[in-house]
């Protein structure tokens, strides 16, 4: 079986925790509780025919992207870009998060999730900034951890990049 590691990566309270429980243990919570370090999970999963064992590292948002998690991403084979659709101040960290990444790990697969969809009366990014990211050939995804909404999708298409 392939082991592959990947890196939740955003800000703080964009939902990378509960996407992770969401994905592995299937469930959601409204409780929230920030991420000390890392937290690090497993889940194997079948892409492409073949079976993928994803070592899911869920590190620690913050508004600033710092040097210190530049360790935990070493040995990456693949990441979730994660921004709160709700509040577009955690879109534009996320992007300088993706440009800090690319510095060092310019060729490692990414999938850019928009977390939070459930809550569309709240949502702040628009299609013209999907459209933007998009034209970067950037895969971007609407996702909420809340309801399930695309969350298997975003982990089986960052799989299926990771195995191009």
């Amino acid at each position: 079986m392939l082991q592959k590691k990947i890196c939740m990566l955003g800000t703080t309270a964009v939902g990378k925790t509960s996407l992770v429980r969401r994905f592995v243990e299937s469930i959601y919570s409204d409780d929230y509780h920030t991420t000390v370090g890392v937290k690090i999970d497993k889940k194997p999963v079948r892409v492409k025919d073949k079976d993928l064992d994803m070592v899911l590292w869920d590190i620690y948002g913050s508004d600033e992207f710092q040097s210190l998690r530049i360790t935990y991403l070493n040995g990456m084979s693949g990441y979730l870009l994660v921004a709160d659709g709700t509040r577009k101040s955690t879109i534009n960290d996320a992007l300088n998060i993706q440009e800090s990444v690319a510095k060092d790990f310019a060729k490692v697969p990414f999938v850019f999730l928009l977390n939070k969809v459930d809550l569309k009366d709240e949502w702040e990014a628009g299609p013209d900034l999907e459209a933007q990211l998009a034209a970067r050939g950037w895969t971007v995804m609407r996702s909420s951890a809340k309801t399930g909404e695309a969350v298997e999708a975003a982990f089986h298409t960052l799989g299926e990049k990771m195995l191009r």
